[in-house]
């Protein structure tokens, strides 16, 4: 691993958490202690819940526990270089612009905010203030995603016209017991349903598969259940060079990921951790018809496992690699803006009888 740029602590990286909550408990703290104390050590925890306060001090007896994560925030100013933000969507942009005006770096949770205006404030601070804000975009780091992009790299399938991506769950992510177990539910909490829990995944893949951002978007969403939020939730893009659509469901009958990334010499189809590779034999513009060879692999992935420490124990490298570079606003960061641009973009079009919407510009 390329060690962290220095800071005040030396080569360690110090942070505190905000909300500790099951991604904090069973992703993100796993994933610090998988890197090690000689890079990243997490000093300070705030949540409001007495409850997972004292979880937080069984799992990290060295650090301190506050209520507040303003309480926090001023006293470990000095002791720190980063925040962890780890709570549910409705405080994203709020705690995230109170650590940047005390010039901490910040690692995000999806969606980086629940509005475009509250995602470019976070952004436009972050740049005024020289601190890296971070989102965590921790299904780029899947093995098996990294194994697609590597082969879109090697050019295997050429060009790149068009994605689908269908993500398949039973129901929504549970929180913990200790705290409102189904704030995924309740919109004053989550922002939205699927498309505010999901779509930053699949979006910031599509714009990755395509090397794109896309410019306009057609949406329908549906909500099976006495519940403010959507559990069902499709859409279909419009990008420079190609097209995607995307499918979430809360209500599917198994718990799976399928994508398809379509080129102009082949196709790859990712389900879960099998990859099945279709090569393009021959020229279809020619007389004669194509063939296609059919190879399969297998990348495993532990998509089951819902922490998915190893996948943020990857992305914290990034994380690191982007305070070492004084990258500010990274692509990853101007990624996350256009997510939340996306998910907003997509309820007024879906609430507008599908019409599509055009999407905006620059970050």
């Amino acid at each position: 691993m390329k060690q962290p740029s220095r800071t005040a602590h030396g080569n360690v990286l110090r942070g505190a958490i905000a909300g500790y909550g099951f991604i904090s408990e069973h992703g993100h703290v796993p994933a610090y202690a998988l890197a090690g104390r000689d890079y990243f050590e997490i000093v300070a925890v705030a949540d409001p819940c007495a409850a997972r306060r004292e979880k937080a001090r069984l799992a990290l007896p060295l650090a301190r526990i506050y209520e507040s994560h303003v309480e926090m925030l001023d006293a470990e100013r000095a002791n720190i270089d980063f925040i962890d933000i780890s709570t549910p969507p409705c405080e994203h942009a709020r705690l995230a612009l109170d650590a940047l005006s005390r010039d901490l770096h910040v690692i995000c949770e999806k969606p980086l905010a629940t509005g475009g205006a509250d995602a470019r404030a976070m952004a436009r601070m972050a740049r005024e203030r020289r601190r890296v804000l971070f989102p965590c975009h921790n299904y780029k780091h899947a093995p098996v995603v990294k194994a697609v992009r590597q082969m879109l790299d090697a050019k295997l399938i050429g060009r790149v016209r068009m994605v689908t991506l269908q993500t398949f769950r039973n129901t929504h992510a549970k929180g913990v017991d200790d705290w409102r177990r189904d704030w995924r539910r309740e919109k004053r909490f989550s922002g939205g349903g699927i498309a505010m829990d999901h779509g930053s995944h699949t979006f910031y893949l599509a714009f990755d598969w395509l090397g794109a951002y896309p410019t306009s978007i057609t949406a329908k969403m549906s909500t099976l259940g006495p519940f403010d939020t959507e559990d069902n939730f499709s859409c279909s893009l419009t990008f420079p060079e190609g097209t995607a659509s995307a499918h979430l469901s809360w209500t599917a009958g198994v718990r799976k990921v399928i994508y398809t990334i379509h080129g102009d010499r082949g196709a790859m189809r990712v389900e879960d951790d099998d990859v099945e590779i279709a090569l393009m034999i021959g020229d279809a513009n020619n007389s004669s018809p194509a063939t296609w060879e059919m190879k399969k692999t297998r990348v495993s992935s532990e998509w089951k496992d819902a922490g998915h420490a190893g996948w943020f124990r990857s992305m914290f490298d990034e994380f690191a690699g982007a305070i070492d570079a004084r990258d500010y606003v990274s692509r990853e960061t101007e990624a996350s803006v256009r997510c939340v641009d996306l998910i907003t973009t997509a309820y007024a079009s879906a609430l507008d009888g599908s019409r599509e919407r055009d999407l905006m510009g620059e970050v």
